[in-house]
């Protein structure tokens, strides 16, 4: 097993890069694996909590020799983030770069689920993801009304595209949205890389649609992305939750650190672009040295080793990328009715739910449901990519009708 502890990576005053090397060539989305695109993805919003991570660390910290140290490592992360990010496409239009967010969303969460070992953790993932495949199928209707091209361009049939728990359901009182954290003397440590990983996925979810959302001139697509983007910042309050508040600053900058070491070493496992592969190996390298040199604080402030937060075995098992179908649809069958009242989930509409769903909606259908109506009217269906046979749910089968061309 991979233990990046014993590891010392590229010394940091070799990590620094120039204009040359940061200039890499973007990846050809027609050529491209579609979990090639959701691997960058995914690096894109680690990175990005990383730096936003050092900076409240930075702006909460004394000591202005660790303030210098995390301005490094801070800016050296910065480089890292323009690398992964520059790697998509710019031919991409920003419904294109959704639909590849919303896939990694669910495949990612779908995973993580899978493999996570405390129960109260994994309901919380199968939870959420539920929810980001129902907005997978949401903006795949969008994409087709307005760009005219079909979301199989983009997953590829690896994700199948229909509805999920619907995204008029997701309006929950903010006080519902607050879970249980884990333990974190107790955890399993690999517990902790997931909860970090979902929520940064997530995170950068809700910035993108907060900004990219009042870019279209088409009035549904401006509602759907607003209305999207708020249950995303459900799911970043979801998620960021269940972080142990107990963590003090130092360990979790390793735990950060670690995270990073975990995924750049597990999408180096499986990346089929050898570009891009490079590119992993190249930032798994450099963050061995982040990694080493916020232990080395852990020690030095904190008075712990960091066997004690991440454990002594080495890196959990890779994080894979890969199709979750069948997990899926029994969540389908088994979840959908789901809501959450209080830490708990249950299945009845209860009063706090009604009362935000009256505030949200107060009488109107929602975007998430007009931009089904819209569809069907223009093209006499909806669209879904349903490889595995009719949907699990026979309240969310497939309306008969023949497509107008």
């Amino acid at each position: 097993m991979f233990n990046p502890l014993d590891h010392r990576g590229i010394p940091l005053e070799g990590q620094i890069r120039n204009w040359r090397e940061l200039n890499v060539e973007p990846i050809d989305p027609e050529a491209v694996d579609p979990y090639t695109r959701c691997r960058i993805i995914t690096m894109n919003g680690i990175e990005i909590e990383a730096i936003n991570f050092q900076h409240q660390f930075a702006r909460n910290c004394p000591d202005q020799e660790v303030r210098r140290q995390l301005a490094y490592v801070r800016y050296v992360e910065s480089q890292q983030q323009r690398v992964v990010n520059w790697l998509l496409p710019g031919v991409a239009s920003v419904l294109e770069t959704t639909l590849g967010y919303e896939q990694v969303a669910v495949d990612l969460t779908a995973w993580v689920a899978r493999h996570e070992p405390d129960t109260y953790l994994k309901q919380a993932y199968e939870f959420g993801v539920l929810e980001d495949f129902d907005h997978l199928y949401r903006y795949a209707n969008l994409y087709e009304m307005v760009e005219r091209r079909k979301a199989e361009k983009i997953v590829d049939g690896l994700t199948e595209v229909m509805p999920g728990r619907p995204t008029v359901q997701e309006h929950r009182h903010p006080f519902d949205e607050v879970r249980t954290p884990y333990d974190r003397n107790s955890v399993d440590p690999c517990s902790k890389l997931n909860a970090l990983t979902v929520l940064s996925a997530e995170q950068q979810v809700m910035f993108y649609y907060m900004n990219v959302g009042p870019q279209y001139m088409e009035p549904i697509a401006r509602q759907l992305y607003q209305e999207i983007s708020l249950i995303e910042q459900e799911h970043v309050t979801h998620y960021e939750s269940l972080l142990d508040p107990g963590e003090n600053w130092w360990e979790r900058l390793l735990t950060h650190e670690y995270n990073e070491c975990w995924l750049y070493y597990s999408f180096l496992q499986q990346e089929s672009d050898p570009r891009v592969k490079a590119v992993w190996e190249l930032h798994l390298q450099m963050e061995l040295a982040h990694l080493q040199q916020a232990a080395d604080l852990l020690r030095r402030h904190d008075g712990r080793e960091p066997e004690e937060i991440v454990g002594s075995a080495g890196l959990p098992e890779p994080l894979t990328f890969e199709p979750n179908k069948d997990y899926l649809r029994h969540l389908l069958a088994t979840q959908i009715d789901l809501t959450q009242l209080g830490e708990g989930y249950v299945t009845e509409a209860h009063e706090r739910f009604e009362w935000m769903q009256q505030q949200v909606r107060d009488g109107q259908k929602p975007p998430s449901e007009q931009v089904i109506d819209m569809h069907r009217e223009r093209f006499g269906d909806e669209y879904r990519i349903e490889t595995e046979g009719p949907h699990p749910v026979a309240g969310l089968r497939a309306e008969e009708g023949v497509r107008r061309a």
